[in-house]
């Protein structure tokens, strides 16, 4: 029975997709719930596995090939697969003919013998390694004489000198543009995407960036006391930094509304909830799976989901419907050594905050300077919604939350 495998039901804010990789070809067998084919689509690469056990029949979506939403891919013979049939005992080979007796071969022709030279011509032709041969006998009946001997060593060139031994020269060291190796590959969809996406937002916003920076202190006091208590009170969640940030941003959030906001054509939506993405960092791109309700969630399941994220978006898991939606965006460049940047915005959002590299600096405290472990922030914004005034307030707010932690429990 051949049943149709047939590519994801896409949601609506993915239009189409692309078929990556084929696992298996037409005539191999697959097993229930394995891999057959990989959908690339503008945000995340979807598996399509099989639905029975079978054989795959047919495939209807080449490589490369745009499908959309239910599309047929292929075709699968489901049922068990049938062994091959065990090939037929070979014939045995005819005897090979017994091979013919070799020919005697042909005498060596033999020197003259010593009645034909004589005794100083053989020792001047032994001297010189002679083939005799090759010498005209003058004497009689043909008899070699010495003479003959000195005629031939004359009339034969001489032998030429051994050559020199070849050294081998050493390969020529050449310049540093002796190897400019180019390697051409096709731009994936989801990079392809990425770009245009960027290169709207540049085009599209009137986005600013504003900095401040936070002492982090506090919050790395506080995580050194509770973090194996922490760990071993939740399951093995491991305290991190993300999880102070995404409850400080949940409550900036709430005083600076726009900030959460977004802008749909002329109208402005005000979400009265933290959908809150992490950006993620893959092989494949950069990827933002949400936080949805984060202003409900613990700082320890805020760290268990955003663990859980990176796991599976290194993995290729990631759904469409957990990247979708999103009113503000975190990413954390300070893992991989940022010590300021400016990131972009992540539309229609209107809001994404940047974080760091932890480094100690000499700061003024109270008149005296102490060397204290600081994190440059960074806000962009779109300046379309946001004024200057509550870009800065808003930053200013998440500052004072993470250089006190008490606030966030207490909500001040």
């Amino acid at each position: 029975m051949a049943i149709e495998i047939k590519a994801p039901a896409f949601p609506e804010s993915v239009a189409d997709g692309e078929v990556a990789t084929w696992h298996k070809q037409p005539g191999e067998a697959v097993k229930r719930d394995e891999l057959i084919v990989e959908i690339e689509t503008d945000k995340v690469v979807m598996e399509v596995v099989a639905p029975v056990d079978g054989t795959l029949s047919g495939i209807a979506k080449q490589e490369g090939d745009t499908v959309l939403s239910n599309e047929v891919l292929g075709t699968l013979e489901e049922g068990a697969v049938a062994a091959a049939p065990a090939p037929a005992p070979a014939a045995e080979p005819a005897p090979a003919p017994a091979p013919a007796p070799a020919a005697a071969e042909p005498a060596a022709a033999t020197e003259a013998d010593d009645s034909q030279i004589g005794p100083a011509a053989r020792r001047l032709a032994d001297e010189k390694n002679v083939d005799l041969s090759r010498v005209v006998g003058t004497g009689k009946d043909g008899r070699i004489l010495k003479e003959d001997i000195l005629k031939y060593l004359k009339s034969e060139p001489a032998p030429a000198a051994p050559a020199a031994p070849v050294v081998a020269e050493a390969p020529a060291v050449e310049g540093p543009t002796s190897e400019r190796v180019e390697r051409r590959v096709p731009m994936t969809r989801m990079r392809k995407r990425i770009a245009e996406r960027l290169l709207s937002v540049s085009q599209d916003t009137a986005m600013l960036t504003t900095f401040n920076e936070v002492n982090m202190a506090p919050v790395m006091a506080l995580r050194s006391k509770y973090k194996d208590s922490f760990e071993k009170t939740h399951n093995g969640t491991r305290l991190g930094f993300m999880g102070f940030f995404v409850k400080a941003a949940c409550e900036a959030l709430k005083r600076f509304p726009a900030v959460n906001a977004s802008i749909d054509g002329d109208d402005i939506v005000y979400h009265g909830y933290q959908d809150i993405g992490v950006a993620v960092s893959t092989e494949n791109g950069l990827v933002v799976p949400v936080l949805k309700d984060a202003d409900f969630m613990s700082i320890a399941d805020v760290e268990a989901q955003i663990r859980d994220f990176g796991v599976r978006a290194r993995d290729g898991k990631l759904s469409i419907e957990e990247m979708t939606g999103g009113t503000f965006t975190i990413t954390n460049g300070g893992v991989f050594g940022s010590l300021m940047s400016t990131p972009i915005l992540n539309p229609p959002q209107t809001g994404i905050l940047g974080m760091h590299k932890i480094q100690e600096r000499p700061m003024a405290v109270n008149g005296e300077v102490v060397v204290l472990p600081m994190m440059y922030l960074a806000l962009s914004y779109d300046h379309r919604l946001i004024d200057g005034k509550d870009a800065v307030q808003f930053l200013v707010a998440i500052k004072d939350l993470l250089e006190d932690p008490a606030r966030i429990l207490l909500q001040l």
